[in-house]
């Protein structure tokens, strides 16, 4: 009797690369009808110009879609081009720098809205995939995982530094214009919005999650989102074994950059400290620090309890309102 033939390395391999690719393949075809490729103009004396162009995620049946702060930033009108060839002029809604979320509207598209989903639910080493229009190119596709969760990093508009937080890391490509599009999970719902305002080649995406949505009704509702600023640059990271036991917490946010003449930096904040908890909450992402930051913390003390060289700092902020421009 002729024994089983044992498959090659190759032939697992090969079958791998197909589930990889039709889950990518499966993915672009539901979330590309959902983003749109947008110009933002300016009227000048001598005609109108093209100020910034990205991408954009359509999230209402009624027109509204999300996108970057960065790419409206100075505009208040556009247009937008859909991957069905459909296109509609746009106009501003409202913008969060801090987010650098952004919505704009325009009339009721042929398409149906995309689907939100949770990126409190993503892991590292998840598969993703980016959809935006990196060149000009419409409805490019990438693939890549997760590479971090909850990152804070700072970034220059103009002449003002601010600091974008809770975001996605992840080795998708992405390039300016991909700045608006939709970062997806492998079930085909929009679990970001990529950003591309820290450097051409750096995945970084703005979450979709509770404070996100928060946000986006914010800017629905008022054109803006009054919020507290801190001015700490953090990440989250486990707690050393000793800290845990005299803590009895597992993770903190460990502070890389504290912003000269910030509220953090009046509270004493240093860069190297671990964030254990702020208004008496434990806090372990960016996120959860957030939430904190909306209109009703700003000039309010928020106690902050730091550890900083095995030791716990009981420390009091006073945040400030961010200002409109970010």
């Amino acid at each position: 009797m002729e024994s089983a033939r044992r498959p090659h390395a190759e032939e697992y391999d090969d079958g791998a690369l197909d589930s990889y690719s039709a889950t990518v393949m499966r993915v672009a075809e539901a979330v590309t009808p959902h983003v749109a490729a947008i110009e933002m103009t300016s009227n000048r004396r001598n005609g109108r110009f093209r100020v910034g162009a990205g991408s954009a995620v359509l999230f209402t049946e009624d027109g509204y879609l999300l996108t970057n702060s960065h790419v409206v930033a100075g505009t208040h009108q556009g247009h937008a081009a859909f991957a069905d060839g459909s296109r509609t002029d746009l106009e501003l809604v409202g913008v969060d720098p801090l987010s650098d979320l952004a919505v704009v509207r325009g009339r009721a598209p042929r398409v149906a809205p995309a689907q939100f989903g949770d990126a409190e639910t993503l892991r590292v080493g998840q598969l993703v995939i980016a959809v935006g229009n990196p060149l000009g190119l419409a409805g490019s596709v990438t693939a890549g995982v997760v590479s971090g969760l909850g990152r804070a990093i700072p970034v220059w508009q103009g002449s003002n530094r601010r600091v974008i937080e809770d975001v996605i890391q992840t080795d998708a490509a992405l390039n300016a214009g991909s700045s608006g599009g939709a970062l997806a999970d492998s079930h085909g719902r929009i679990v970001g919005i990529n950003t591309a305002v820290a450097g051409a080649g750096l995945g970084l995406a703005v979450p979709i999650n509770a404070t996100t949505r928060r946000i986006i009704s914010a800017l629905l509702k008022d054109g803006r989102v009054r919020r507290a600023y801190l001015g700490v640059v953090s990440t989250p990271s486990r707690l050393g074994a000793s800290a845990v036991i005299r803590t009895g917490q597992r993770d903190g946010l460990r502070v890389v950059e504290v912003l000269a003449g910030s509220p953090a930096d009046r509270a004493g904040l240093q860069a190297g400290d671990f964030i254990l908890t702020a208004g008496s909450r434990p806090v372990s992402n960016a996120e959860s620090l957030q939430k904190l930051l909306f209109a009703d913390a700003i000039g309010q003390p928020l106690p902050i309890r730091v550890l900083r060289d095995g030791k716990e700092l009981d420390l009091v902020a006073l945040p400030e309102e961010m200002a409109a421009n970010g």
